[in-house]
């Protein structure tokens, strides 16, 4: 009964910030969640049944109160609308989601220390996130971690992962870093991969690949004696 009078007092996602209206101290914090975010529209274009929100507040009643969002630079959900009700969500209300939390989320450690591996931990175990990442490139020396971890709830805690990338067999995704150029510069990226750990391209990687592939056929068929565009 009283989870029942909770659940409609509470307030719906129209009445609710889509943020805490903290600025990202870092380019990672935006282009990364981004990236990943991308990289899902592209190898998952025929499923409908999964949001990733980038910045976005996550609003919840196992916090300290439900109108206070925790806000990750990136996590995903399963089993929810694509988009909801045909629409972009301002907000992700977990009551209105049919109470399913997110199953990863990722956490991109600034120079500003953001609370990431204490009270963020309890934060995301309680909510029942079951993939917790923190990538932390810059500062793990001053944070006493590595720079790359993923940890994966287990009765209540999490516990780090060992092996990268890390293969999630609950999301059907692994995850890990490579180093590839974007707009001339080399950058250290995080991906998605398969269960053999094969990265998953991008789109312009993907293009790059069958162009190339479509020019070495080609002079195959000129060595041949016949006309590529026959």
């Amino acid at each position: 009964m009283a989870e029942f009078q909770l659940q409609r007092n509470l307030p719906s996602s129209d009445e609710l910030p889509c943020s805490d209206d903290t600025p990202v101290d870092n380019e990672d914090q935006n282009f990364l969640p981004n990236f990943l975010l991308f990289l899902l529209d592209f190898i998952w274009a025929n499923r409908q049944d999964w949001y990733f929100g980038v910045d976005m507040g996550i609003y919840h009643t196992t916090g300290v109160s439900p109108l206070v969002p925790v806000v990750p630079d990136g996590f995903l959900s399963l089993g929810v609308e694509r988009r909801k009700a045909g629409k972009s969500r301002l907000s992700y209300v977990v009551w209105e989601e049919n109470n399913i939390p997110p199953i990863f989320v990722l956490e991109i450690v600034s120079r500003t220390p953001g609370n990431e591996y204490d009270l963020k931990t309890n934060i995301y175990a309680n909510l029942g996130v079951l993939y917790y990442v923190i990538y932390n490139p810059d500062y793990w020396r001053r944070d006493g971690h590595l720079p790359f971890e993923v940890y994966r709830l287990v009765n209540g805690s999490y516990q780090l992962q060992i092996g990268e990338p890390l293969w999630m067999p609950e999301i059907g995704l692994g995850i890990g870093r490579y180093r590839r150029f974007i707009g001339g510069v080399e950058r250290e990226l995080l991906y998605w991969c398969d269960r053999q750990g094969n990265r998953y391209l991008a789109a312009d990687e993907a293009e790059e690949q069958a162009r190339q592939r479509a020019e070495r056929l080609a002079a195959r068929l000129r060595e041949l004696g016949e006309d590529p565009q026959e």
